[in-house]
C-alpha cells in the first residue's frame, strides 16, 4: 500500500496563489504554539533565513500594514517607519491582526487576505533562490519564487531587519 501524504485543504492564500497562475509546493507540518519559524524549518529541514514570516502591523493612525521578513530576523520598527513615511509602526494585537488579514496568528498569510493592506519585504529576501511563507493556516507553508512577493504580489521592498538580529 502506497504512503498516504497528508492532505491539504484549500485556503484563501492557495485559492489565490491558484487564481494568478502563481506555481508553489505544500509543506504541511506539525504546528507547535510559539515554535514560530524556528521549528517550522527544523521540521521541514529548510534554512530558518528562508522562511518569511507574515507580520501584521500598524501605522500611528491605526492603519494596517503587512511587513514580510527574514525567519532569523527581528524588524526594526524605526527603520520600517522611516521607509514608509510613518511616524510609527508596531505590531497589531493578536484580535486586530486577525480581523485585518482573515488568518489566525500563526497563520497568517499574505495572500488570500480579508482586507487590501500594503505589504512590504525585506529586500534580501529577493536575493534568496526560494522561500517558503504561510499558506493561510497554521502548520502548513507554502514554497515559491520570491520574485512572486514583488511581481504578483506587489509587495514593496523596504530594509527593515533589526542589525542587531542578523544571525
Amino acid at each position: 500500500m502506497a504512503k498516504k501524504t497528508a492532505h491539504v485543504s484549500e485556503t484563501p492564500a492557495t485559492q489565490w496563489l491558484r487564481a494568478h497562475r502563481v506555481e508553489f509546493t505544500e509543506h504541511p507540518y506539525d504546528y507547535v504554539d510559539h515554535g514560530g519559524t524556528a521549528e517550522s524549518s527544523r521540521q521541514l529541514g529548510v534554512d530558518e533565513h528562508a522562511v518569511v514570516k507574515t507580520l501584521v502591523m500598524q501605522d500611528q493612525d491605526a492603519r494596517p500594514l503587512i511587513i514580510l521578513m527574514h525567519g532569523d530576523r527581528q524588524v526594526s520598527t524605526k527603520n520600517l517607519a522611516r521607509q514608509i513615511g510613518a511616524k510609527k509602526v508596531e505590531p497589531c494585537r493578536p484580535e486586530v491582526a486577525q480581523r485585518h488579514s482573515g488568518y489566525l496568528v500563526g497563520g497568517t498569510s499574505p495572500f488570500g487576505l480579508r482586507k487590501a493592506m500594503p505589504v512590504h519585504v525585506e529586500s534580501s529576501i529577493l536575493a534568496l533562490e526560494r522561500i517558503w511563507i504561510n499558506g493561510g493556516r497554521r502548520g502548513f507553508l507554502v514554497g515559491l519564487a520570491p520574485t512572486v512577493l514583488t511581481e504578483v504580489l506587489g509587495a514593496r521592498p523596504v530594509q527593515a531587519a533589526d542589525p542587531a538580529s542578523a544571525g
